[in-house]
């Protein structure tokens, strides 16, 4: 059984599980982080979540766990034994982990957790909306992300594209997006595991993560 250590609500987390979700695989999930803090043994130097145990393997960074579920557990599926469809995969990953987060996550955080107004949000929404301009343009070719499948690419933009069609934020007309978008609730692993209601403020943020302890 794989050991998940990280907080319900983290969009880290929820990248992992999601993953475990879509591959039917057993696991344990442990309230870390957040107001849970960190337990003196925790096995993650950098004191963030998510970390995963898998037998004799203990790992972090959300997306090199995702990527390892993948090809461990899920070749053929998640995992594309197409080698082109595999590299577009790893390529969209690695946009989210860069440009994505740097536009996506500082909206999030100042929104949702620091209770800014969208006025003075201006700058983070338009970087936002551009962002999944471009999404929204290679999507226009294919349902998913590297290709007619879901495969391990789609799993961390689409994880945060659930908070970020349902903040209290404007949005431009994004077609193709909202059809792929549309596709990942379809998913049970998805509903689950991602759509989980997060708040609208700080206070609501943190009633939600206490909601979610011990869920599974």
């Amino acid at each position: 059984m794989i050991k998940v250590m990280g907080r319900r609500n983290s969009a880290n987390v929820q990248k992992v599980m999601w993953a475990l979700g879509e591959l039917g695989l057993d696991y344990q999930r442990e309230d870390v982080g957040g107001t849970f803090g960190y337990p003196a043994n925790y096995p993650n130097p950098n004191q963030v979540v998510p970390t995963i145990q898998d037998g004799d393997l203990t790992l972090w960074e959300s997306n090199a766990c995702v990527r390892y579920l993948a090809r461990q557990y899920g070749t053929g599926s998640l995992w594309p034994d197409d080698p082109i469809s595999l590299a577009l995969a790893d390529q969209w990953m690695e946009w989210q982990r860069s440009d994505y987060s740097n536009a996506y996550f500082p909206l999030f955080q100042r929104k949702i957790k620091s209770n800014e107004s969208n006025d003075s949000l201006k700058g983070q929404i338009e970087a936002a909306a551009r962002v999944y301009r471009q999404l929204d343009v290679h999507l226009g070719h294919q349902p998913y992300v590297a290709g007619d499948c879901l495969t391990v690419g789609d799993i961390p933009v689409g994880t945060c594209t659930y908070r970020y069609m349902t903040m209290e934020i404007p949005r431009p007309d994004l077609p193709n997006v909202a059809a792929w978008y549309q596709r990942l609730t379809e998913r049970p692993a998805f509903v689950k595991h991602v759509m989980i209601w997060y708040g609208t403020n700080s206070a609501q943020w943190l009633a939600e993560e206490s909601g979610n302890a011990d869920i599974q």
